[in-house]
């Protein structure tokens, strides 16, 4: 039996419409440790994936960036003093090891996935194509980024913004870990810090809010990619940013609110 013909995607299909139909799901490397720290979580990665599986049962193309921080970070690196391209290159591949693992869960869920990679490695997945990668997506597929962008110096987060805007993505959420949007300054060691519901792009640059780094908001900015901040611990919270609900902090211009 086909995806699209299950009793699961015929139920998710009588109810509302989603607000976004195409999206870039960015997901940091810590995510899938969970409260490891280190690593890979399978329970967290499943809770993802059946998250995923929900939205897809909506009839929404979904692509996702993965992050590699949980296995390296090329900053790390350059401060211990190895070269930044080459520690980069090592947090690249850290992020096809989540995307291989991202795949395997979300296709035995029954799902078709792609996982596409920007340095090439054609015996563990496809090299990114763009227009190959929107083939993908019409067709009901999960496409899974790698590699970032297969450049050094440049963020997933920037990678996720590139994307966006190739495959013309209407949105990006960025599920975080522990966090339930974008405040002014760390909740977690200030009790009176103010969460924003709402933000301008130039507000998250000129504040140095840390929601993505410069290069990223500025791409979203000049192509008009509203960015959704959500808890991604909370089950459900993919499901209900697609709808349109408030699950954390929307960036963009007004009229994205």
């Amino acid at each position: 039996m086909n995806w699209e013909d299950s009793d699961f995607v015929k139920e998710h299909n009588n109810c509302s419409q989603p607000k976004y139909k195409r999206i870039v799901l960015k997901l940091s490397g810590e995510a899938f440790a969970g409260s490891k720290g280190f690593g890979l979580d399978l329970n967290v990665v499943d809770s993802i994936a059946r998250q995923i599986r929900d939205v897809a049962a909506m009839g929404v193309q979904i692509s996702i960036v993965v992050g590699g921080g949980n296995f390296w970070r090329g900053a790390k690196g350059e401060q211990a003093g190895m070269d930044r391209a080459t520690s980069d290159y090592m947090g690249m591949l850290a992020t096809v090891i989540n995307g291989m693992a991202l795949q395997e869960r979300l296709e035995k869920l029954g799902l078709e996935t792609r996982l596409m990679t920007a340095i090439d490695m054609r015996e563990v997945a496809e090299p990114y194509i763009r227009r190959r990668a929107i083939h993908h997506l019409n067709n009901g597929r999960v496409v899974i980024f790698g590699a970032g962008s297969g450049n050094p110096y440049f963020s997933t987060d920037t990678t996720a913004a590139l994307r966006a805007a190739e495959i013309g993505a209407e949105a990006i959420l960025m599920g975080k870990q522990g966090t339930d949007g974008v405040y002014d300054s760390d909740p977690n060691k200030n009790p009176n810090a103010k969460k924003y519901e709402q933000l301008d792009y130039l507000e998250v640059i000129n504040k140095r809010l840390r929601v993505m780094d410069a290069t990223a908001t500025t791409l979203c900015m000049d192509n008009g990619i509203p960015l959704i901040v959500f808890d991604l611990d909370v089950y459900g919270n993919i499901e209900r940013a697609v709808m349109g609900e408030k699950v954390g902090t929307i960036v963009g211009r007004d009229e994205d609110g």
